[in-house]
């Protein structure tokens, strides 16, 4: 008889070491030695990750540079442009939203009883493992390579550049496969079972489903309302553009993934009324640079956690902040995690700093990052049905007449 393997996706691994480890952290048991062991392993993983961050930066943003610099022309712009925009809309109204909304449940009671997560139990020993770059220089040197190997491939020079690139960014996404994604689970495991062990788990949890159902539901109303704005601005009816969204909303619910998502996706398009060629640029294109839904929950999760660690929210920092994550979600790798692995870099300048702080970010992320991703295709949906009235209307009258092609 054949042994049926069970297959467990990236979300139901990390709740259950999440139970797991608040459940380890209750045993009777476990002392501060025991403890200090496993916080020793989750600082060796938190070590390594650190150093790769820089390289990840260097991996996916070169190539997403390279590749999306030397697009289809207006096209390209028109899409990329109204991507970017949709994305910062996205984190501000996030950000509004919950500014004014978390303080009712995340208040000085709340901060009070975790004051000192993540401090109680140091580990044994720490690596010395310095990263490379740091990680603006990793960014400058990024968007500088990726815009000179477009430039280059305009002129068919740089080729050899951005096939040392891409394999690179290969070997990022075969250690995120093989080592991140998989310890991800054990690492923040251990968070959980240091924070039930120090009696503070249970007011983060506390905090914890409040902070999730809020942020699905942003998610819900702002894509509400892209589908109702581009709508009317193409002539169409909102409703039943969202009803046409549905089978990819599911599809991408389910599978956790934008580039899953793509064939359902287009079919979702066609029925919009959409035309071919816009639907089987925008499409995949969007599945890349748009991820409206995923910086809704990095903004939601970010503010929830610098309110629970009493840190100070600076308004102008945190505008820096979205529209940062507008530029990054462009290299952001299409699977389960991607979105928040593109942008831990960059909490540090939020004041996101420590190991229970960035698990944290991780935990609350990918635990609604199905719904993310879900906003996040049905998002270019949304999006393709606008750039193809603006192509219809504006560009391809002025291309037919002077005889251009389309990709011109």
């Amino acid at each position: 008889m054949q042994r049926r393997h069970i297959h467990l996706g990236l979300v139901p691994r990390i709740i259950l070491g999440i139970v797991i480890g608040i459940l380890i952290g209750q045993l009777p048991f476990i002392n501060e030695p025991i403890m200090r062991g496993l916080v020793t392993l989750s600082t060796m993983f938190s070590t390594f990750l650190s150093f790769i961050i820089p390289l990840m930066i260097i991996g996916f943003v070169v190539k997403g540079i390279a590749e999306l610099a030397e697009g289809a022309g207006k096209l390209l712009g028109l899409t990329a442009i109204i991507s970017y925009l949709s994305g910062t809309l996205a984190g501000l109204f996030a950000f509004v939203v919950v500014t004014n909304l978390f303080p009712y449940f995340i208040t000085p009671e709340v901060q009070q009883k975790i004051v000192g997560v993540g401090e109680g139990v140091k580990p044994f020993f720490t690596l010395p493992l310095e990263p490379m770059l740091d990680v603006t220089a990793a960014l400058v040197f990024s968007f500088i390579m990726g815009l000179g190997i477009s430039v280059f491939r305009r002129n068919n020079r740089g080729n050899v550049l951005f096939e040392a690139f891409d394999d690179f960014g290969s070997i990022i996404v075969k250690v995120l496969d093989t080592i991140i994604v998989p310890l991800m689970p054990f690492y923040i495991g251990i968070n959980f079972a240091s924070m039930s062990y120090s009696g503070t788990v249970f007011t983060i949890l506390s905090v914890f489903w409040k902070v999730l159902l809020i942020g699905i539901l942003l998610q819900t109303v702002y894509i509400t309302s892209l589908f109702i704005v581009m709508g009317l601005y193409a002539g169409k009816n909102p409703f039943v553009l969202i009803k046409n969204q549905i089978p990819g909303y599911l599809v991408s619910l389910g599978t956790q993934s934008s580039a899953a998502a793509i064939p359902t996706n287009l079919e979702c398009a066609k029925k919009n009324g959409v035309s071919e060629m816009i639907r089987q640029f925008v499409i995949p294109l969007c599945s890349t640079i748009h991820l409206s839904g995923s910086i809704i929950t990095i903004t939601t999760n970010a503010t929830a956690v610098l309110l629970l660690f009493n840190i100070p929210i600076d308004n102008k920092v945190m505008l820096a902040f979205v529209f940062t994550l507008g530029t990054v979600m462009v290299a952001a790798p299409g699977a389960p995690g991607g979105a928040i692995m593109s942008a831990l870099p960059f909490l540090p300048m939020v004041g996101i700093t420590t190991d229970a702080m960035q698990q944290l970010m991780i935990s609350l992320h990918i635990a609604q990052d199905s719904f993310g991703t879900a906003a996040n295709v049905s998002g270019d949906n949304a999006i393709a049905v606008a750039v193809d009235h603006v192509y219809k209307k504006y560009i391809k009258p002025k291309e037919t007449s002077t005889g251009i092609t389309p990709n011109n």
